[in-house]
């Protein structure tokens, strides 16, 4: 049961005890936002009218002007030389789903041979790095590399620290020399505009004084850890996040000991370490706590206006991998590393925030207060009933697919959990008889049905739901661990927006036919409630019979990526995200062509893996075994024994000849197949045939691979086992 063999030179409690050793606590307010060249800090560096300039400009989202910008990026070399910087970086996300960074540094030779620091107004705004190998989905040609990055004013840039040096990273967007968007934040920014406006001018029916709406969000990150060393003895999980092959441990989840149990030290140790890099980059960690599976964990931050807890996220993610490396362990964010065990993702709690300080999806006191919320409440799940597989497709990968419908996290049907309270209060307003005319704003609240008053989090929370409500936001729990959060975010926010507009349009109508205002937006409540109704389930989402109702519902259940992403080049969408100004025809086509590329590419990838590892690895082990067993038998048979007497020996040789027999096979006919496959010129019919032709020799071969560990001797088995990676000692 030892995996030494596995192990390097250092033996796991020396690493113990040296992470332990290294790491410190530290007090989070001495440290949060050090390496950050935030609002505040900018007020240290900048002229005073420029700072009150800078401050307008995010605030009301105008241009930031030539000379504004020059004053920047002095201030910001300043702070940053000061800080130990030797480089700068435009720091990105274009649609690999990771960032990028191209560093220059500010060193700088001067005419006569000298050297400055230099960093100009150009050098931040916009800088020119190479898009001939970024995905772009036909936008540009290959021999067309130019691309733009420039300079996102409302993500404070901070200062990336490793053991090789510090660099100043400049949140950015990235777009094509013809303008269109070549990443996922340029989008997003887009779609929070949208909602922006949306639901101010709908906010304004209640309160006037609300001139702005944030949209708010909180992502939890749930994630792996596994011995760096054992990670670097399977190429499985080097090469595609994932373990191809393993037959479960004897002992997994089923004790259910886990979950919010005991942190080990050495785990312990790497989460005081990453939460002090992340204080120190402005990242508000706040929670950290064991998941479900073993060597499972998550992390979540306090809430953030949305762009920038996307930008955290990413950012993160990078620091976990980074930290991770100095306690000798690997982060895996991949959605399902481990068969038999639960997976990961990145719940998204998202809510909307006014200027004033009010949370539009916080349930109030009075009767007023509460038919805002409402108002926010049900047009939010108008908008998820209208566009369900969109947000499907925002949240469709391929390794999202070994998720979403197991009985661990929510299913592939985009359903919506309220809670009974609320429920009952929708069933109220939708059946209650409402007065046609109201003859004074005094007696108006006679002709409407009490709401009853709301408390945060009477609901309970539903796992099996992808999108629910948790007292005062909605949790989007489908989203993948490994996923770029801006994507599912900027539909989120696109749909909403989108359905604030139309609701506002038929309260208007009704006000301009002499309805009272609030009780035009009570007519046109109860009818989005009673629209919407199918989308609403309390029930378990994992089951058959939910399967079953939400097809005599009219609910989609679209299990596989290719065919979810079809969405995306429908007209009814493409003109949606035309009419809001968030992707053009062009950019929702090259969105689909993406991300169907990045869909077969990966299980591309592994099948040859799986075709390496069964050829090169686990075969050649057999047969060294099955060998071994055949000496002991002839060995046994000269002796004169009879056949009972090694039987068992050649039972086994039997087994292992049937079984690496057949993963050799079907290996052989999974590479056929894929030839098949890659011939297809047509992407969407390639992802298909990948989906369904391919993908499917994955489990046969694993099945019969699995079955071999069992039998074959464990020094001889080449790839560490799955009780050794999943327990962290």
């Amino acid at each position: 049961m030892s995996n030494l063999r596995f192990q390097s030179v250092e033996t796991a409690g020396s690493r113990q005890l040296s992470a332990i050793d290294k790491v410190e606590t530290k007090k989070a307010t001495s440290i949060f936002g050090k390496n950050v060249f935030s609002i505040a800090k900018m007020k240290d560096y900048l002229p005073k009218n420029s700072y009150k300039e800078l401050l307008a400009s995010i605030e009301e989202g105008t241009v930031i002007s030539r000379d504004l910008a020059e004053h920047i990026s002095q201030a910001m070399k300043t702070w940053a030389l000061a800080n130990g910087a030797s480089h700068y970086t435009h720091w990105f996300q274009p649609l690999t789903g990771s960032t990028a960074e191209k560093h220059d540094a500010f060193f700088e030779p001067d005419e006569n041979g000298n050297a400055i620091e230099k960093f100009t107004a150009d050098a931040l705004v916009q800088q020119e790095p190479d898009a001939s190998s970024f995905p772009n989905g036909g936008i540009r040609n290959t021999f067309e590399a130019r691309g733009y990055t420039a300079w996102d004013p409302s993500s404070p840039a901070f200062i990336f620290e490793t053991g090789a040096g510090k660099t100043l990273c400049i949140p950015t967007v990235f777009v094509s020399y013809t303008g269109e968007s070549l990443d996922y934040k340029a989008p997003l920014l887009k779609a929070n505009l949208a909602i922006d406006k949306a639901a101010t001018d709908v906010a304004q029916y209640f309160d006037r004084a609300i001139s702005k709406v944030i949209p708010s969000l909180g992502i939890e990150q749930e994630y792996f850890l596994v011995d760096l060393s054992l990670y670097n003895a399977r190429p499985d999980l080097q090469l595609t996040g994932r373990t191809l092959f393993g037959h479960m441990a004897a002992k997994g989840q089923q004790l259910e000991d886990h979950y919010f149990g005991s942190i080990p030290e050495r785990v312990l140790a790497y989460m005081v370490d990453l939460e002090n890099e992340c204080l120190k980059l402005g990242i508000p960690l706040k929670t950290r706590h064991n998941e479900v599976a073993p060597s499972q964990y998550e992390c979540a931050p306090m809430f953030e206006e949305i762009n920038l807890a996307i930008d955290h996220n990413q950012l993160l993610q990078n620091v976990m991998d980074q930290i991770a490396l100095r306690h000798h362990f690997k982060v895996l964010l991949h959605e399902k590393p481990y068969s038999g065990v639960n997976g990961s993702g990145k719940h998204n709690n998202w809510s909307l925030i006014t200027n004033t300080g009010v949370n539009l999806l916080s349930p109030g006191k009075t009767p007023k207060n509460n038919l805002m919320f409402l108002t926010f409440f049900v047009n939010t799940i108008k908008a998820v009933s209208e566009h369900a597989d969109l947000l499907r497709a925002s949240i469709a990968s391929a390794s999202n697919d070994h998720r979403l419908g197991a009985n661990e996290a929510p299913p592939a049907i985009i359903s919506i959990f309220l809670g009974s309270q609320l429920n009952d209060v929708l069933e109220e307003v939708e059946s209650a008889r409402v007065a046609k005319k109201v003859k004074s704003e005094a007696n108006l609240w006679h002709g409407i049905p009490k709401i009853p008053e709301l408390r945060l989090d009477t609901t309970d929370r539903n796992r099996t739901s992808p999108f629910a409500f948790t007292g005062n936001k909605f949790e989007f729990r489908a989203v993948g661990s490994s996923a770029n959060s801006a994507l599912p975010m900027t539909v989120l926010n696109t749909i909403v927006a989108n359905q604030l507009i139309e609701f506002k349009t038929e309260v208007d109508k009704q006000i301009k036919k002499g309805t009272k205002k609030d009780l035009a937006i009570l007519n046109v409540v109860r009818k989005y409630i009673k629209e919407s109704k199918a989308i609403r389930f309390e029930g378990n989402g994992y089951s058959e019979e939910w399967e079953i109702e939400a097809a005599e519902r009219g609910l989609s259940n679209i299990k596989s990526t290719p065919k979810a992403l079809d969405i995306y080049i429908k007209e009814e969408s493409i003109a949606l995200f035309e009419k809001l100004g968030i992707y053009t025809k062009r950019e929702s086509e090259a969105r689909h062509e993406i991300l169907l590329e990045n869909f077969f590419k990966k299980l591309q990838i592994e099948a040859r893996v799986i075709g390496e590892i069964v050829n090169s690895l686990i075969a050649p082990a057999c047969f060294t075994y099955q060998n071994q067993l055949i000496t002991n038998v002839k060995g046994l048979k000269d002796l004169g024994l009879n056949k009972e007497s090694y039987s068992s020996q050649l039972n086994i040789v039997e087994r292992i000849s049937s079984h690496a027999n057949t993963i050799l096979q079907e290996a052989e006919a999974m590479r056929q197949a894929r030839k098949k496959a890659n011939s297809i010129d047509d992407i969407r019919e390639k992802a298909i045939a990948y989906d369904e032709e391919v993908k499917p020799y994955f489990d046969k071969i694993r099945y019969h691979v699995n079955k071999l560990e069992q039998i074959v001797d464990d020094q001889k088995w080449p790839l560490p086992k799955l009780r050794e990676l999943l327990f962290i000692s």
